[in-house]
């Protein structure tokens, strides 16, 4: 058997094929979470025009202190043509047009109002309450880079500089192959050596959080001829990812029949503590990745993995899943040849985040993950890891 890969010897080699997608026009009412592939730049000053950041009225500030008569009405989106001459005053509503010939905005609970005029008491400054034409961006400024993920603020900023739509690498088209004769759908009754599937759910629900839009195909049974068509139909796919069969049991099929389908292997089995038998390969531009059936096996493969590759088809500038730090709350032992990647509950502290490790750490108990909030990774070695520790983890 071939040496173990280590983990981000197997990363590397991921990201390495996994190319950006073309790119296309993406309306920016569907464009949530979307990658750009092109930067973005105003097409407007923001604000367009001097704007009231308050409600209240337009002054000359040299006119005050002092009663001015109201010769005018301004509300955003309808203003006032009048040129405000000194000694008068304009109402404005916020976001209003500034009139011309006004220097500052005094709000309207700083005066007096009486009838048909309002009485100031203490002198307004130049400038006061009004918005700079361009005082957030300029026409032509860029306000976005290639690469960056489109999140509630950047489209709403993108809408206000009045951009329809934006430049985004498609989002991949990924199809799960689940493999066992032995699997169900859930609401099934089950006979003599049945378990209901639920793999292909974790891993839809994890992958489409990363932009793939997903395909789940039937389960396929442990035979070639059952996985050869339902993987001739999953190669048509960007990525293709299969749960199960993997291994070197008698009915470890997948990599024999993908071979046989023009799949060319890149590596099988990583040094890492759930996922060992993890296996990746392409065929041209399709990404083919291999998960083990034990399901926080599979979870863990397509969080370090496939999610990864996701991203990088998208064009993200760092595609490597983003370990954030914490503490340990007890000691835990590495293993000295392979990573381990412990599920953990958190703990938020004055200090920061603090990880339990659970107990059932074993690659079947799914429903023991359902009380864990991280997956931590502890490095291969020989030492202890001392509570207090510090540590990478995923949020789950």
């Amino acid at each position: 058997m071939s040496p173990l890969l280590p983990v981000a010897d197997a990363l590397a080699a991921v990201l390495a094929r996994a190319e950006p997608l073309p790119a296309e026009d993406v309306p920016i009412d569907r464009a949530a979470g979307r990658i750009l592939a092109a930067p973005v730049a105003s097409l407007v000053d923001l604000p367009p025009f001097q704007s009231s950041s308050m409600d209240g009225y337009a002054v000359i500030s040299t006119a005050t202190p002092g009663t001015l008569p109201i010769v005018g009405k301004v509300a955003a989106g309808r203003p006032e043509s009048r040129v405000l001459n000194a000694g008068e005053a304009i109402e404005i509503s916020t976001g209003g047009v500034v009139p011309e010939g006004a220097d500052a905005v005094i709000p309207v609970e700083h005066v007096v109002v009486g009838s048909g005029e309002i009485v100031i008491r203490d002198a307004v400054v130049q400038g006061d309450n009004i918005r700079a034409r361009g005082g957030d961006v300029r026409a032509g400024d860029r306000i976005l880079a290639a690469g960056e993920v489109l999140t509630a603020s950047r489209l709403a900023a993108t809408a206000a500089c009045g951009i329809a739509s934006v430049s985004a690498h498609r989002a991949p088209r990924v199809t799960i192959v689940v493999t066992g004769t032995e699997l169900r759908v859930p609401g099934e009754t089950l006979a003599a050596g049945q378990i209901y599937e639920s793999n292909g759910i974790m891993l839809a629900a994890a992958l489409v959080g990363a932009g793939a839009v997903v395909e789940r195909l039937a389960a396929a049974e442990d035979t070639e001829e059952a996985l050869e068509r339902a993987l001739t139909r999953a190669l048509e796919a960007d990525v293709v990812v299969t749960s199960g069969g993997i291994s070197v049991g008698p009915h470890d099929l997948v990599r024999r029949v993908e071979a046989r389908l023009g799949v060319e292997e890149v590596f099988w089995g990583v040094a890492m503590r759930p996922g060992k038998p993890l296996s990746f390969g392409t065929r041209g531009r399709t990404l083919v990745f291999g998960l083990p059936g034990n399901p926080v096996s599979a979870l863990v493969g397509g969080l370090l993995f496939v999610r990864p590759a996701l991203l990088a088809l998208q064009g993200h500038p760092s595609p490597a899943p983003a370990f954030r730090p914490g503490t340990l709350a007890r000691d835990v032992w590495p293993r000295p040849e392979r990573d381990d990647f412990v599920r953990a509950r958190i703990a938020w502290t004055d200090s920061g985040p603090v990880l339990d490790p659970i107990r059932g750490q074993e690659s079947h108990m799914i429903v023991q993950t359902t009380t864990a909030d991280a997956i931590v990774h502890v490095p291969a070695g020989t030492d202890v890891l001392p509570a207090g520790a510090r540590v990478g983890y995923l949020p789950l």
